[in-house]
């Protein structure tokens, strides 16, 4: 026992020193996506005020592909050092793991939780031409037509798809699905009058609403977004169940010592706190979560969370993995 005790009390000493010294050189930024997207452009504004806040360089890598999987992969096998991280969403962490046979990490077990910083709404936008204005007259329109509809997606599981299943769920119709590679593609095809309605990130869809290409019928998340402060919710129009958006949080490898999340926790909120960052948000459709919801232990608790409402999305929207 005295041997198990001195492992113990070494291994805390050993962290500890090594807390103390960290950073001593650069950090990366592991971002699941292409370059020049919304969620990259996130990261290269966090990392930013993120460096001033550690004293090293924060650095952005990015490492798309297999719907998150891959830049997931890359930081849950990566030293747990505090040196490489990662800017986890609903692609990292929820859907992926939820529709993979066999996934190659566990959102959950496999990380450090450090602190959730933003969400960002789905929007339902639908073709100009729809002979529908407000939700109102899109869900009596849809339970009469469910059968002749289209909705588009970036790819089966993702935020958009899955989006739109929990509203389709809670409205009580079943319309047929078109994933596509990107919403980019699926966007063009909505302005085109090739589809009806597409639940899409609202950073992508503010500049199509305003441009009117198509037109905007409900906020799929809790709240009114800034960007969009006249749009209703879902919720507001009788559908509280349909909460929909997507996230970015910190994570860094499991085993990472727990003085350098402390200190990463740190300056994480820091950076959230400092000047002009919500307005540099506003841009991208972000708002910064709660102070009450920037903790470690509650980054851990909304991630097993989330699973349990995509879940069920996953389910009625047939996307299991066979």
């Amino acid at each position: 026992m005295r041997w198990r005790c001195a492992i113990v009390a070494v291994a805390a000493l050993c962290s500890a020193v090594q807390a103390q010294d960290w950073p001593s050189k650069p950090v990366t930024v592991v971002v699941a996506a292409a370059t020049g997207g919304p969620i990259d452009v996130f990261a290269l504004i966090m990392a930013d005020r993120m460096s001033a806040n550690l004293g090293q360089r924060v650095l952005v890598e990015n490492a798309g592909g297999s719907g998150g999987i891959v830049g997931g992969k890359r930081v849950a096998k990566a030293k747990p050092d505090g040196y490489t991280l990662l800017l986890g969403t609903i692609a990292t962490h929820a859907n992926p793991q939820l529709l993979a046979d066999k996934p190659p990490y566990d959102p959950v077990d496999d990380f450090a939780p450090i602190a959730l910083i933003a969400e960002i709404p789905l929007v339902l936008v639908a073709r100009k031409n729809l002979p529908a204005n407000t939700f109102e007259e899109f869900a009596a329109y849809a339970k009469k037509n469910q059968a002749g509809m289209t909705f588009g997606s970036a790819g089966v599981g993702s935020a958009s798809h899955l989006g739109c299943v929990m509203l389709q769920r809670a409205m009580g119709v079943t319309i047929r699905h078109l994933p596509y590679r990107g919403t980019a593609p699926a966007m063009q095809d909505l302005i085109a009058g090739r589809l009806d309605f597409l639940c899409e990130i609202a950073v992508t869809a503010v500049p199509n609403i305003e441009a009117g290409s198509v037109k905007a019928l409900a906020n799929l998340s809790e709240q009114r977004s800034a960007v969009l402060p006249d749009l209703p919710t879902a919720g507001e129009k009788g559908l509280p169940a349909v909460q929909a958006y997507t996230w970015t949080a910190l994570f860094s490898p499991k085993r990472t010592p727990a003085p350098i999340v402390a200190k990463l926790q740190a300056a994480t909120v820091m950076a959230m706190n400092g000047p002009g960052l919500r307005e540099q948000l506003d841009s991208l459709a972000a708002t910064l979560v709660a102070p009450e919801r920037r903790s470690s232990e509650y980054l851990g608790r909304f991630v097993r969370s989330e699973f349990d409402k995509w879940g069920e999305a996953i389910r009625t929207g047939g996307a299991l993995p066979k």
